[in-house]
């Protein structure tokens, strides 16, 4: 009897235990997998319907990944690959997960730029996060289909650098040298009329921000 109970406590433990960390796999449906499809998508893994159902060509799109980034090759989103993809992995607050995904964008668009730049970028997300045009997190806005270079290039997953995750600190605590801008572009590089017709709020360094 005693045994049983052991077992029975044992099971109930387990089974308490298991939502402490995401965790996605062939069979999961929901939000957390439709998120992991767009990302993986966006990078060029994975080609299909984001549909939000992990099944055999999801897995096969997350060991891609898993492969570049020297992950263990399973297939299943776990902590460690959802940390790399930019996910919430259930081992860490809401608020160092938006340090770190806003740091990682600001290495991957603006690591080249002096620090004020830097925070300049990080603001113009949050600017985005505020406004009623743009999704209301960070990772959405981010993730948005086209909205980042960094995103559709990779250059997000590059090795973050301590200066970019000083400017998110910063920019999330309010600093904004963009003047509240919405956008910014290289003048040396843009093509898109659009962007050239947007009203002008600062300049820092190669960018040029505006509304």
């Amino acid at each position: 009897m005693k045994k049983l109970c052991f077992i029975l406590t044992l099971v109930i433990s387990l089974s308490v235990c298991e939502p402490c960390f995401a965790l996605s796999k062939i069979g999961s449906r929901g939000t957390e997998v439709r998120n992991i499809q767009t990302r993986l998508k966006a990078w060029k893994y994975y080609f299909y319907t984001v549909d939000g159902i992990y099944g055999w060509r999801t897995a096969e799109a997350v060991k891609k990944f898993q492969r570049k980034h020297g992950l263990v090759v399973d297939g299943i989103c776990g902590p460690a690959t959802l940390a790399k993809i930019g996910l919430p992995t259930g081992q860490s607050t809401s608020s160092t997960n938006n340090v770190n995904l806003l740091a990682r964008i600001i290495n991957g668009e603006a690591r080249g730029e002096t620090y004020t730049g830097q925070v300049a970028v990080g603001a113009v997300v949050l600017n985005r996060v505020r406004s009623s045009s743009f999704p209301n997190t960070i990772a959405g806005v981010i993730y948005q289909p086209g909205a980042f270079t960094a995103v559709s290039d990779g250059q997000i997953n590059k090795p973050v650098v301590q200066s970019c995750y000083n400017a998110a600190r910063d920019a999330l605590n309010g600093w904004d040298p963009s003047g509240g801008a919405l956008y910014y572009f290289n003048p040396n590089t843009a093509t898109s009329d659009w962007i050239w017709s947007r009203p002008v709020v600062a300049r820092i360094g190669n960018h040029v921000f505006c509304k």
